[in-house]
C-alpha cells in the first residue's frame, strides 16, 4: 500500500511539476517579447502564444475533464476560474499584439498560474489520481500537439470582442486597452 502511494506521489508530482516549468518558459517568453523600444518581438510572441495555446489545450482536454468527474465544491468553483481564464487569454492572443495585450496577459496570468500552482491548487488536486491514471494523464500530456497559431487579427471588432471577454471573465478590460 505504501509503495503505491510513493508511485501515485511521484507520478502526480511529475504533472504539477511538468506543468509549474511550462508556466515558467511561458512567463520567460512574454517578458521577453517585449523589446526595449516598447515594440513586440514577434518570433518571440509567436513562441509564446503557440506555447500557451498548447498549454491551454492541455489543461482544457486533458486535466479538466479527468478531474471534473470527481469535482465538487471548491474543485468546481476553482475549474470555473479556471476555464473563465482560458477564455479571456485565448481572446487576448487574437488580436495584434501591444503594450495593453501584454499587460493583460501579465496580470490575468499571475493570478492564473498562482490558482493552478498554490497549495491545494488545481495541479495539487491531481494528486487525487490513482497512479495508474496519472500515468496515462503524463502520457497525453507529453504527447499534446503543438498548436498552430492562425496570424493575430488587426480588425478592431476583435480588439472589441476582447475587451467583452475580458469583462465577462471579471477583468477590468479598461484598465488595458
Amino acid at each position: 500500500m505504501y509503495i503505491y502511494k510513493f508511485i501515485n506521489f511521484l507520478v502526480n508530482d511529475e504533472i504539477a511539476a511538468y506543468l509549474s516549468e511550462d508556466h515558467d518558459r511561458l512567463d520567460a517568453l512574454l517578458r521577453r517579447c517585449v523589446l526595449p523600444s516598447g515594440g513586440i518581438d514577434a518570433d518571440v510572441y509567436h513562441a509564446f502564444r503557440q506555447g500557451l495555446l498548447r498549454h491551454i489545450g492541455i489543461e482544457e482536454r486533458i486535466l479538466i475533464p479527468a478531474l471534473r468527474t470527481p469535482a465538487g465544491g471548491t474543485l468546481q468553483e476553482t475549474i470555473e476560474r479556471i476555464r473563465l481564464d482560458h477564455s479571456a487569454i485565448a481572446a487576448l492572443l487574437v488580436p495584434v499584439p501591444s503594450a495593453g495585450i501584454i499587460a493583460a496577459l501579465t496580470a490575468i496570468l499571475t493570478g492564473h498560474n498562482d490558482l493552478e500552482e498554490r497549495d491545494g491548487g488545481f495541479y495539487e488536486r491531481a494528486d487525487a489520481y490513482d497512479a495508474e491514471a496519472a500515468t496515462g494523464m503524463m502520457d497525453r500530456i507529453r504527447s499534446a500537439p503543438e498548436v498552430r497559431a492562425l496570424p493575430n487579427n488587426p480588425d478592431p471588432a476583435v480588439l472589441a470582442a476582447t475587451r467583452r471577454a475580458l469583462e465577462r471573465a471579471g477583468y477590468d478590460a479598461a484598465q488595458y486597452f
